[in-house]
């Protein structure tokens, strides 16, 4: 019978969750392995130290970011229209290891700081090659104050608040300064 190579990433997963959940301080070795269900022998034997696992939670964060501006990048509709209409909390896995991030960046986590701003260089990349560079950052701040303000106003458990208006707002602004 095959062993379950899940030990792994249930101790990331649940690295992840506490941090989006309870911050940088809670997400403790102990907490991390009473999550995963897993011994602190268990988290050890995967990660030697906390450091590891941002390591690895950075790992994943720059592979799904990765996948996310190829698919900004060849957009049909445009980088622009795109990233609007990605910046809703969707509580997908991108969104999670992104709010895992920014909660080690508000603790001024040097590394976790430094990919952050490469993500944020690269997005302003693609938004200026679509839009211009004075529209990108405009662009960018629409859609960092979307995902974040849909984040921050759902309820605990609950389904995050419909957007839909304001998405297509935003969208028709960007259509009205590009012409």
């Amino acid at each position: 019978m095959a062993r379950k190579p899940v030990a792994r990433e249930a101790v990331l997963d649940a690295f992840e969750s506490l941090l989006i959940a309870e911050g940088e301080r809670a997400a403790t070795l102990d907490a991390v392995a009473r999550l995963a269900g897993v011994s602190k022998g268990g988290l050890l034997y995967h990660f030697p130290n906390k450091e590891a696992m941002i390591a690895v939670l950075l790992e994943r964060l720059d592979r799904l970011l990765a996948e996310d501006l190829d698919a900004m990048a060849a957009a049909p509709e445009g980088a622009a229209a795109y990233f609007i209409k990605s910046s809703v909390w969707a509580d997908t896995p991108l969104d999670r290891v992104f709010v895992a991030a920014t909660r080690l960046a508000e603790v001024a986590h040097a590394e976790t700081l430094q990919r952050m701003a490469g993500v944020q260089a690269s997005w302003l990349a693609l938004l200026a090659a679509d839009v211009g560079p004075a529209m990108a950052k405009a662009v960018l701040y629409m859609g960092d104050g979307l995902y974040f303000n849909a984040m921050l106003a759902r309820a605990p458990g609950g389904a995050p608040p419909e957007v839909a208006g304001d998405v297509d707002g935003l969208l028709a602004a960007v259509e009205r300064l590009r012409g």
